[in-house]
């Protein structure tokens, strides 16, 4: 039985459902007005991310019911996803202290780890790692750092929407090019997710993600790489590379203010691609370049590590190389100019 369509109808409900989000938004006044840290300069709505988390979320059930995901990823990206879009959700409508936000992510993360049996093996040089709980702990500060570092990266039109779509049908390409269409439907369905919601968020943005989506796509992408580790050593790596922008964008950010002694809950603009769009002075260009390199660098690399034996560790240095470089180039973590 085939359930392409359901791939199709993933995206028309994430479509229309964005734009039942954008009017409730509009009459909610929950808009994002421009100031001296943000990206964009006009008013515009936001929360557009919860179409993402309901369709998806919703389209887990017949995914567990037809035995195209198991009871465990069920559970995990259920009750994870689920914790961190309400944790997000009433922050778009409030303010939450950051040390309870953080209370909930590390929950959402443990639970995830937890029906997901830990870390699974990695594969470092021929050497293969079992590192037990220690290996649990440092998933679960994995889970955390990737819902975190997709919030710091939703910051201009359409650059989240388009890396989780990159990310999430490069992994679908990993999975059928290595003999494992099976357990492409995870992915393949919050790809289709974002995809309808992206033809909102696109620039120019007529909607934004808001912290449920962004954080949901962030745990939910961290989850599915782990996911993909007990399949596959060599497919964990293929998604750390396809993530490679914003990893390394975010953590290349964070270390120089932390260096710096900058307060990292701090709202700022020193992300390289924030520093890209002001010198460009547009978005789109910065977004198009994402997915340029998603596609054109980071896609061959992950193939070649998941079909022709690339080691990944070596992998992941030769993907990451030239994005430090871009990174330090744009100024990434730097002091910004007084506007």
């Amino acid at each position: 039985m085939s359930y392409a369509w359901f791939v199709l109808v993933a995206v028309g409900v994430s479509f229309l459902l964005t734009g039942a989000m954008r009017r409730y938004a509009v009459a909610r006044s929950l808009m994002d007005v421009p100031n001296a840290r943000s990206s964009h300069v006009l008013p515009t709505p936001r929360g557009g991310g919860v179409a993402i988390v309901l369709t998806f979320l919703l389209a887990l059930v017949p995914l567990l019911f037809f035995g195209l995901v198991s009871p465990a990823v069920f559970a995990a990206c259920a009750g994870a996803g689920a914790l961190i879009a309400i944790i997000g959700f009433m922050d778009d409508h409030g303010h939450i202290a950051a040390r309870w936000r953080l209370l909930g992510h590390f929950i959402a993360a443990a639970w995830a780890i937890f029906w997901l049996g830990g870390l699974p093996a990695i594969s470092v040089l021929g050497v293969e790692l079992e590192l037990g709980w220690a290996g649990s702990a440092l998933a679960v500060i994995y889970l955390v750092w990737m819902l975190n570092l997709y919030n710091f990266m939703d910051g201009i039109d359409g650059i989240a929407g388009v890396e989780a779509v990159c990310a999430c049908f490069g992994a679908c390409l990993l999975y059928a090019m290595s003999g494992q269409s099976g357990s492409i439907w995870a992915p393949l369905l919050l790809g289709a997710c974002v995809a309808g919601f992206l033809c909102w968020n696109f620039p120019p943005a007529k909607i934004f993600m808001g912290d449920a989506g962004s954080g949901f796509l962030g745990i939910m992408l961290g989850v599915l790489s782990l996911q993909a580790g007990w399949i596959s050593a060599q497919l964990l790596w293929g998604w750390l590379i396809l993530m490679g922008v914003f990893i390394v964008d975010a953590t290349f950010t964070l270390l120089r203010r932390l260096i710096r002694g900058d307060r990292i809950y701090e709202a700022h603009r020193s992300h390289a691609y924030q520093f890209a769009s002001r010198r460009f002075g547009k978005h789109l260009p910065v977004t198009l370049a994402v997915g340029l390199i998603n596609l054109g660098w980071l896609l061959p690399i992950a193939l070649c590590v998941t079909l022709y034996s690339l080691d990944g560790a070596i992998g992941l240095l030769l993907a990451y190389s030239p994005l430090l470089v871009l990174a330090w180039w744009f100024r990434a973590g730097e002091l910004e100019c007084p506007p």
